[in-house]
């Protein structure tokens, strides 16, 4: 691996530490594959959103997946970014070097009583209700061999969102009880994105509408902390036909590195900037800058989904991008346990 992602635990650290502006904002890919045009959409909003408000903007390779984790792609994705402009502030995060931090947060969350065992395989949850039903929450089981879950006791199903306004969550991921470690020691997603947040002082997170589902999880976790929650903002998701995301399991194409400046101007289509405003900028460094002083969230489409062509390898978008409407503000998600793509 080179030297852009060799990073020491002494520097992973600084990168911890509080972000120097009333903003702090961050991109955190997981390297199951590269950067598709979905990856960029959200890196490109999250970035813009940040340099628009004089904030910093993060990069966090959440590996902490271990069995879905490609090493090579975690290069490949750092110069996708670097090739389309977006520098990222501070050093790269990676989670598979906290996992000391994620131990000392769940043993204060046990200590406050919000975590218990369980046995319950997947088959079995679905056998019973096809969600968490808490079935094992009074059992007193031992936390050795069993995956530890945490015990929702709050409601967060209701809540604002930057680009959304007032949500309410009807899945059942709003309430249910999420698991934060895995019977096989491996950490799971709820939890290590929210400490990390709070480690890294985030005050702000722009992400996909498929993440939507998620948040009532992440801001009960934060309130049994005693943290105080980042704001969030969750974009239109790309998907190559209705209800489907670009992903690594749709073969999803990474995204052409050579082809940087094009990549942009249509992502920033997408994000509902005037493309004719685009038509004589010639440089990378050109387009972002007219694109941070240009940038609101209110131009995006208010869609949940946009479409987007997919032929031979190559993007493209249709002609009348307003075409492309698949939902509307209902939730049409397919939330998983562990992180989406």
């Amino acid at each position: 691996m080179t030297d852009t992602v060799r990073l020491s635990s002494a520097k992973q650290s600084s990168t911890a530490s509080k972000c120097a502006s009333l903003y702090c904002g961050r991109f955190a890919p997981s390297p199951s594959g590269p950067l598709h045009f979905g990856s960029l959409l959200c890196a490109l909003a999250s970035y813009l959103h940040a340099k628009r408000n004089n904030g910093r903007w993060l990069v966090r390779i959440e590996d902490i997946d271990t069995p879905r984790v490609e090493k090579h792609t975690i290069q490949l994705i750092l110069d996708t970014l670097q090739a389309h402009g977006l520098h990222w502030d501070d050093e790269v995060l990676f989670q598979s070097q906290r996992q000391h931090i994620y131990t000392a947060y769940l043993s204060k969350l046990q200590h406050s009583n919000y975590l218990y065992a369980c046995a319950c395989s997947r088959r079995q949850i679905r056998a019973r209700s096809g969600s968490y039903d808490g079935h094992c929450r009074d059992k007193g089981l031992p936390f050795t061999a069993n995956s530890t879950r945490f015990k929702h006791t709050t409601n967060n199903s209701e809540f604002v969102d930057l680009f959304w306004g007032k949500r309410h969550i009807t899945h059942n991921i709003a309430t249910e009880d999420p698991v934060l470690k895995r019977a096989d020691g491996i950490f799971c997603y709820h939890l290590a994105v929210v400490l990390d947040d709070i480690e890294q002082k985030v005050t702000h997170i722009v992400r996909g509408y498929d993440l939507l589902d998620t948040t009532p999880v992440h801001l009960s976790l934060f309130q049994a902390l005693s943290e105080r929650a980042p704001e969030y903002m969750h974009i239109p998701m790309v998907v190559q036909k209705p209800h489907e995301k670009l992903s690594k399991q749709h073969y999803s194409p990474a995204i052409d590195n050579a082809k940087a400046l094009e990549n942009l101007k249509m992502a920033l289509t997408y994000l509902g900037l005037n493309s004719e405003k685009m038509t004589d900028m010639l440089t990378v460094d050109q387009i972002l800058s007219w694109a941070i002083t240009n940038w609101q969230p209110k131009l995006m489409p208010k869609q949940s989904e946009l479409l987007i062509s997919v032929v031979n390898g190559v993007y493209s978008q249709p002609e009348n991008l307003l075409a492309t409407f698949v939902g509307s503000g209902v939730n049409k998600t397919s939330t998983n346990i562990d992180k989406p793509e």
